[in-house]
């Protein structure tokens, strides 16, 4: 009877742990990345439900209550037309995020599809495609943002590209490396002979197992844009007046720095906290994802 209920328990199948658990679980062990993820998660909500938190209208002008210091009515402060400075800082993680994800999603999308065609086939089209990303990573981030938001006007989308574009050649080689570690391995080769199209086996066997690198890139890009869109802001070819973006809120508070610091200490709060904790989120993720790190 015991030998019975042994060969039974043996034949069990062992239920297989979700992946996205364990990580999840490995991530919580990183105390920075716990407290990175809090922090972004608090600031996203802030930006989501902006409009039932902000105690006044973004564009609320009352001057009257110009340069008033932070207190109990304004918390934050005013700005020099009398705006309530929470509210603004409020609705300017909206614009801020916004930037910084959509543009970290642009160049995801476009950088993974000529990074994967680059990896997967070789040949004359890695060199092509290499080649061109040599061309783009050779100028000055900076000035490439520039010369494209120039080319496309202010405003938050045009940002969004802008930023997206600069993007893609780092995410294509990024993929294209992780590609070929994984190109040569034999369950690609079993996925071939079974006669799946290449789409199908960079989508449901490449992708997958390359995917962790592209994750954290993408997690800690998100702070760089948004650091990135705050100074294309203040030098005036980003996110115009009266949009409430971190950056034009400091280009709107340069002028009175001296006499009120702290119209441009919150806003510069803001970007701290949020390019910060998006790093730790990064460097947990980073540290979870690596299998040679698994506990």
């Amino acid at each position: 009877m015991t030998n019975a209920a042994t060969i039974h328990a043996a034949e069990e199948p062992v239920k297989k742990k979700s992946q996205f658990l364990e990580v999840m679980k490995r991530l919580t062990y990183n105390k920075g990345a716990v407290v990175g993820g809090i922090i972004f998660l608090l600031v996203f909500l802030i930006a989501v439900f902006a409009p039932a938190l902000s105690p006044y209208g973004y564009a609320e002008i009352n001057i009257q209550e110009r340069f008033m210091s932070p207190g109990l009515k304004h918390l934050f402060g005013t700005d020099h037309m009398g705006r309530d400075i929470l509210s603004r800082a409020m609705y300017g993680a909206r614009y801020s995020l916004l930037i910084g994800i959509g543009s970290v999603i642009f160049s995801a999308f476009f950088g993974v599809i000529v990074g994967a065609a680059s990896g997967f086939y070789g040949g004359w089209l890695d060199n092509l495609i290499m080649r061109l990303c040599d061309i783009i990573q050779s100028i000055p981030g900076m000035i490439l943002n520039i010369a494209l938001a120039c080319v496309l006007g202010p405003g938050v989308f045009n940002v969004i590209i802008a930023l997206g574009v600069e993007g893609i050649a780092g995410t294509a080689r990024l993929m294209r490396s992780s590609i070929l570690n994984v190109r040569k391995m034999e369950y690609l080769d079993a996925a071939a002979t079974s006669n799946c199209s290449d789409l199908r086996i960079i989508a449901k066997h490449v992708f997958p197992n390359t995917f962790a690198p592209i994750l954290v890139q993408a997690t800690m890009g998100v702070g760089a844009r948004i650091m990135m869109a705050a100074s294309m802001s203040y030098i005036g070819i980003g996110v115009q007046p009266p949009t409430p973006e971190w950056g034009a809120m400091l280009a709107d508070s340069r002028d009175f720095i001296m006499d009120y610091p702290y119209m441009c200490l919150i806003p510069g709060i803001c970007i701290m906290l949020v390019v910060l904790s998006l790093n730790l989120l990064g460097d947990g993720l980073r540290d979870a994802l690596d299998p040679k790190l698994k506990k």
